[in-house]
């Protein structure tokens, strides 16, 4: 929308407007670029010093009218750069007109098409809104408003349940919680939560349930704030009463929900398990409306998520877990046949219900066996979550992947209602072209189903899955490559020559190698975990070694001689172990004096794991039962192994010391 200025309007014409005005409102945004004119000169008077303060604030007031009209509206008074105009007229010393252009602010802000980050281009902004906090209820309720709804996280966590990932902000400054906190924001809003008027509490605090989301700062800050003596946590248990307005309660419980998480309230405090929990519960039952009981669940979901009894607190309180199977039951028959208005109603929240009962029921079963049992037992439970996976809206296919995932941790349901159910199959559909958001869980519970006791992990090898988990860790996502080389993991696990096979040519030997470099530390060991699966079983051993034991050594000399972690170095060792328990494979060790000399400098290390696993090297080189033993033995005595037996079996460590005394004892029969 071009800004084009003309001669000023008619007093006449803003006498028309009105707030109702829908038709005047459409006009202004016509295509008719003269009739666009109208609503550019709005702007044009808003800006003008010479405009009476009435005129100014009532074009204010019009263009305000404008922003709750559709989201193109909102699109062109931003493109006329209506923000800083308004911020501008901040500066006024008339109540009245600062009171209309926050007013208008806050219109626009709370609009999805409106980038917050403009909130923040003015560093002075902050602090002058902070100054305006005082002038009025108005002005306290208008910029709350502003800032709750201007207030996002810079990075997306990657914990549960954070809803979905919120907008990224520039990553070279601080984010909007900080921006805020520092400019004081706590202090100045905290006074507000015992004002008279219900608008400016409520306000201030959904402010602070924003400020304080993931942030430990503003959350061990707010524990120790007190208004009139009274701490806010305090004021905030006093807001979850059954008294207050539902909105109210919800809010309170989310401020206090975001302080436990962020370690500013104990898990076990009366005012989390007495108060927040049951006044979330609460939030789920059929009394409320379906927006309060999906807001309700997604909130206790994320409260209970990491806390084990939490879970199961909330697992017991008012029949939660069926409760939540009524969330399934929407868009009802009735409300098809009786009511339009509440199909359209229903439809439009039935996607969101169906989330947050997958998000909380994932919450719920995280840990616990029994409660993992209790929800598969739930009304059509398995069969509600194969559905869920193939669902159009995104967000629920998450939220059924993730409660899948929670569930996939029971052994006894991955033999029972996961068999009974063919789960896989739906979730290697889902594995196919989906986000990262949901390829990242779904692939960590393909890594569940692959476990060795999983009655699906036959089915899931019979379809495609080696090529599948070979491409994630090829992904630049570090998840998917994690996931991907957990799941070959698994499925190498005591598994056929020809699996193994597979899983090596489907990785190529430069793939396994790239792996093995990977800067973090999760993937060099889930591939060192590989590996030694693979490497397992004398013919197997023989038969990988034959064909890939220059590659392997070559990788496993690389590791022992670079800069890892004691875990990894461990790791290596075992697979050296493996190595040389093969019948033929053993000799690709005896002949290369590297790798015999890093064994022995391990068997004297300071570290006692890397000793033992070392040791075990050792044992399976000389075992004297096996063709060829006592050349072994005698190049391992030359180099001196001999000597640091006779040391270890002095060792104050026991496992240390029986080891060493059965390897000795080897060159004693």
């Amino acid at each position: 929308m071009a800004c084009v200025l003309e001669a000023p309007l008619r007093m006449s014409v803003l006498s028309e407007v009105t707030a109702s005005s829908r038709h005047y409102v459409d006009r202004l945004f016509d295509l008719d670029p003269q009739k666009v004119l109208q609503g550019v000169m709005l702007l044009y008077l808003l800006q003008q010093e010479t405009s009476s303060t009435e005129l100014r604030t009532e074009c204010a007031v019009v263009l305000g009218s404008l922003a709750m009209g559709t989201e193109n509206n909102v699109k062109s008074l931003l493109d006329c750069h209506i923000i800083p105009a308004l911020l501008q007229g901040l500066l006024s010393p008339d109540l009245k007109f600062i009171e209309a252009c926050l007013r208008c602010l806050r219109t626009i802000f709370i609009s999805p098409v409106t980038p917050e980050d403009l909130l923040y281009t003015d560093a002075t902004v902050i602090s002058h809104l902070m100054a305006l906090l005082s002038r009025s209820r108005y002005t306290q309720e208008y910029i709350c408003q502003i800032f709750s709804h201007c207030c996002k996280l810079q990075h997306w966590h990657s914990c549960g349940f954070k809803s979905l990932p919120q907008p990224l902000l520039c990553a070279n400054g601080p984010d909007h919680q900080t921006i805020l906190f520092n400019h004081g924001a706590v202090q100045n809003i905290a006074h507000l939560l015992v004002s008279t008027s219900y608008k400016v509490r409520m306000q201030a605090l959904k402010c602070f349930s924003v400020l304080a989301f993931e942030n430990p700062q503003v959350s061990m800050t707010l524990v120790n704030v007190s208004v009139d003596g009274e701490l806010l946590p305090q004021i905030f248990v006093k807001m979850l009463q059954r008294d207050k307005p539902i909105e109210m309660q919800l809010t309170s419980a989310k401020c206090l929900t975001s302080m436990c998480r962020a370690g500013a309230i104990r898990t076990d405090d009366s005012c989390i398990v007495l108060k927040t929990l049951p006044c979330l519960v609460r939030m789920c039952s059929k009394e409320r409306l379906l927006e309060e009981r999906v807001e309700g669940a997604e909130t206790l979901a994320y409260l209970i998520e990491t806390d084990v009894e939490l879970q199961r607190i909330a697992s017991i309180t008012d029949h939660l877990i069926v409760m939540l199977a009524d969330y399934f039951k929407y868009p009802s028959s009735v409300s098809a046949i009786t009511d339009i208005k509440r199909l359209d109603h229903d439809l439009k929240h039935a996607h969101e219900l169906r989330q947050a009962a997958f998000k909380l029921y994932a919450s719920l079963g995280a840990n616990d066996e029994d409660i993992r049992k209790k929800i598969i037992e739930t009304e059509n439970m398995m069969d509600r979550i194969v559905n869920g996976l193939s669902e159009s809206s995104i967000k629920v296919r998450l939220a059924a992947v993730r409660c899948l995932h929670s569930l996939s941790r029971s052994v006894q349901q991955l033999r029972t209602s996961f068999q009974d159910h063919a789960v896989w199959k739906p979730l290697m559909k889902v594995l196919q072209n989906a986000p990262n958001e949901i390829l990242i869980v779904a692939s960590s519970t393909l890594c569940n189903l692959l476990l060795e006791f999983s009655p699906s992990k036959e089915p899931i090898l019979e379809s495609g899955a080696i090529e599948l988990l070979c491409s994630l860790t090829q992904s630049e996502n570090l998840a998917l490559r994690v996931n991907g080389i957990w799941a070959l993991m698994n499925m190498a696990f005591q598994a056929e020559q020809k699996i193994k096979s597979d899983i090596l040519r489907g990785l190529s030997t430069e793939q396994l190698f790239q792996l093995l470099s990977d800067s973090d530390v999760n993937v060099l060991m889930k591939t060192l975990g590989l590996l030694r699966n693979l490497l397992s079983t004398r013919p197997h051993i023989d038969h990988i070694m034959s064909t890939h034991g220059k590659q392997i050594m070559q990788a496993v000399t690389l590791i022992l001689e670079g800069e890892h972690n004691i875990e990894v170095k461990e790791q290596t060792l075992c697979i050296l172990a493996n190595i040389a328990d093969g019948t033929t494979a053993k000799e690709l060790i005896m002949t290369n004096d590297d790798i015999l000399q890093k064994i022995k400098y391990y068997m004297s290390h300071s570290n006692a794991k890397l000793q033992l696993a070392a040791m075990f090297c050792i044992s399976n080189l000389i075992w004297n039962e096996e063709e060829g033993s006592q050349e072994r033995q005698d190049k391992l005595r030359d180099m001196g192994i001999v000597d640091i037996l006779h040391k270890l079996s002095q060792s104050s460590d026991p496992n240390l010391c029986d080891k060493a005394k059965t390897a000795l004892q080897q060159y004693l029969a």
